[in-house]
């Protein structure tokens, strides 16, 4: 069966939570405490999606990973630079999902417009940062100690990817909203 990478449904917010969930409780990989269940999952989906691409990977009916752009911060300024994140679900790593899923996002934002994407990888994690490496990511920085997880501090490593080249002083178009976008086949 080949994998097939696809808009997430709020139907996917069970299998989002699923393989969300041991990144939580077992390790590092996000920052956040406590495992949000599929309704939490769903508003997170509705959310993100209003704005910015999210996908999952698909085989067989099951969902494998999923990957999402969200706003890299708040101000108006920053509304072409996004952030990425991207899971897949234990026992598939290293079998082409992660990469999978990126080419789509990443085509995605191109045609929204987008500038610049960025990663946060909770450090160490070579899978994570071989997987950023091959789809075009370089390192832009570091956050040392950014995070205390699991009884020690953790540094995360930032990765940064052009998604399209612009001069200093060019005014970038608006951006394509994701709903439009994805209406149109995205």
């Amino acid at each position: 069966m080949s994998l097939v990478v696809r808009p997430a449904e709020a139907a996917d917010a069970g299998a989002l939570a699923e393989i969300y969930a041991p990144s939580v409780l077992q390790r590092p990989t996000s920052f956040e405490l406590h495992a949000p269940d599929a309704a939490e999952m769903a508003a997170r989906l509705a959310r993100v999606s209003s704005a910015w691409p999210w996908f999952v990977a698909e085989q067989g009916g099951q969902v494998l990973g999923y990957c999402y752009a969200s706003a890299f911060a708040e101000r108006e300024a920053y509304r072409w630079s996004v952030t990425t994140t991207a899971y897949v679900r234990d026992g598939h790593h290293r079998c082409g999902i992660g990469r999978a899923m990126y080419a789509r996002l990443l085509d995605a934002l191109r045609r929204q417009g987008a500038v610049r994407a960025f990663a946060g990888i909770t450090l160490p994690n070579d899978s994570s940062v071989g997987l950023h490496r091959a789809v075009g990511f370089e390192p832009v920085g570091l956050y040392p100690q950014a995070g205390f997880k699991l009884g020690r501090w953790w540094d995360v490593a930032w990765y940064g990817l052009p998604l399209r080249e612009v001069a200093p002083d060019e005014a970038p178009a608006e951006l394509v909203p994701w709903p439009r976008l994805a209406a149109a086949g995205g």
